[in-house]
């Protein structure tokens, strides 16, 4: 974080200063914010959150005894280190991002750039910080930092020379992404796809729209507004904001566009379209679907006025999408694991299973391990069901689907024509291993796909031969 005095944090964050330790109000703290006791370093700031599992208090001492510096507490502490209190800690968090994003931005540096979408943010976010890291200062989220305290947080890891910060915008439902808006309006707002991850939090489809549309229905004319050509409700954001709109996709109108697509198991190609010309791009990144997350970042290099040749350079460098997103695994001569299990909706889902089609065309077994699909509410039935037969029409030569709760996939596959054996249902990822590990053979390409509570991210890593 920047370098504030104690009392220029309390009147951030809306709170009651008590100097301890001989600071004093004009002491200067500039460390790092955070809200878990085990991150805590010297100088750090802690927010002693309450949650609906346990209360940040209760780890305050481990915190002290880390090095933190300052508490941000909601009541005050027997402990010997300044404390800021105040009456809501998710709100003075907020407030303090606010704050130190407002300061440095009123230096002329910084520019703002926010991404969200049912699917893609946090792929887009790592192509971006690669080609603007490359240009200046750049602050980004590690991970899925993009909810209501995690967006904050990363917003505080920015300095003084900090020139691109990077916003993921997650939500679960409607007002979420506007009150991150609201914390750092971006220049730049980014949507890639509205799509059924989190259905059943958000309520349907139609408040899964009205939610990412947030990100640019109070942005000034001054801002920018990137929006997905090929996704007709992000198209739809076009009509509900003020600010100057640059649409990238597949759609031959689209100011950024690719043609020439191709995936093979080394990584994704394409053509790049935009009316200064074409370049060729080739990602080492696994998956067609990932060519729209890559036209999103260089339609955000466009408007920012940067090389696009060297934006497509640092794209290419980047070996995977992130841990355990169409990560490439080799165990075995000849035989790959794709581990893509950290989150799973319908329709990334179905995208990895068109990728594995596609890699496994002249050669090879195609063989899929799926695991359920969290979070799709009344939607959920019908959506594994739609995934089982999808598999058969691609002629995903092996099926085997872990869990009750994934057991559609299966019923779904039997119904669409899968030959006897080629799905199986079972109980545990240690069944799924056992099935596979004898039987793979070179030529197989495995994906393995479920959400993250499934767990089966660390089925991949065993089929990789990796230690989770």
């Amino acid at each position: 974080m920047i370098a504030l005095s104690l009392a220029e944090i309390a009147a951030a964050c809306g709170g009651v200063l008590e100097c301890r330790a001989g600071a004093t109000e004009e002491t200067v703290v500039d460390g790092v914010v955070e809200t878990d006791s085990r991150l805590i370093t010297p100088g750090s700031i802690f927010f002693a959150m309450r949650g609906e599992v346990t209360d940040g208090h209760l780890f305050a001492q481990a915190a002290v005894d880390a090095g933190a510096r300052v508490l941000i507490v909601e009541r005050m502490l027997e402990l010997p280190v300044s404390q800021i209190q105040v009456r809501d800690g998710v709100r003075a968090l907020a407030d303090l991002a606010r704050t130190v994003v407002a300061r440095v931005r009123s230096r002329g540096e910084l520019t703002v750039v926010g991404i969200t979408g049912s699917n893609g943010k946090t792929t887009t976010k790592n192509l971006l910080r690669a080609a603007l890291s490359a240009v200046g200062p750049t602050v980004a989220p590690e991970g899925s930092f993009n909810n209501h305290i995690g967006a904050p947080l990363s917003m505080l890891g920015i300095g003084e020379d900090t020139r691109y910060l990077l916003v993921e915008m997650g939500a679960s439902g409607e007002g979420e992404i506007r009150r991150l808006v609201e914390i750092a309006t971006p220049d730049i707002s980014v949507v890639l796809k509205v799509g059924l991850a989190h259905a059943g939090e958000f309520g349907g489809i139609d408040s899964t729209q009205r939610a990412k549309a947030e990100i640019v229905t109070s942005l000034p004319p001054t801002a920018v507004a990137v929006l997905n050509a090929d996704d007709e409700r992000v198209a739809a954001m076009a009509n509900q904001t003020a600010a100057r709109v640059v649409w990238f996709g597949l759609d031959s109108a689209a100011t950024v566009r690719a043609v020439d697509i191709e995936a093979t198991v080394s990584g994704t190609r394409f053509t790049l379209v935009t009316d200064g010309g074409t370049l060729p791009v080739r990602m080492r990144i696994l998956g067609e679907h990932h060519v729209m997350n890559a036209l999103a970042t260089l339609a955000v290099v466009r408007e920012l006025g940067l090389d696009l040749s060297d934006a497509i350079t640092a794209i290419e460098a980047v070996p995977r999408a992130e841990r355990w997103r169409m990560e490439l695994l080799e165990p075995a001569e000849g035989i790959t694991v794709i581990n893509d299990a950290y989150n799973a909706s319908p329709d990334s889902t179905a995208a990895a299973l068109k990728t594995l089609a596609q890699l496994t065309r002249t050669a090879g077994r195609s063989i899929a391990v799926l695991g359920e699909m969290a979070e799709l509410g009344e939607y959920a039935d019908e959506e594994h069901d739609r995934i089982g037969r999808l598999a058969v029409r691609l002629n995903v030569a092996r099926l085997i689907v872990v869990g009750h709760r994934a057991r559609h996939i299966h019923n779904a596959a039997g119904l669409e024509g899968s030959w006897d054996g080629e799905s199986v249902l079972v109980p545990t990822a240690d069944d799924a291993y056992e099935l596979l590990r004898n039987d793979l053979r070179a030529g197989d390409i495995v994906l393995v796909k479920s959400s993250k509570s499934a767990g089966l991210r660390f089925l991949g890593d065993r089929l990789g031969g990796v230690a989770s």
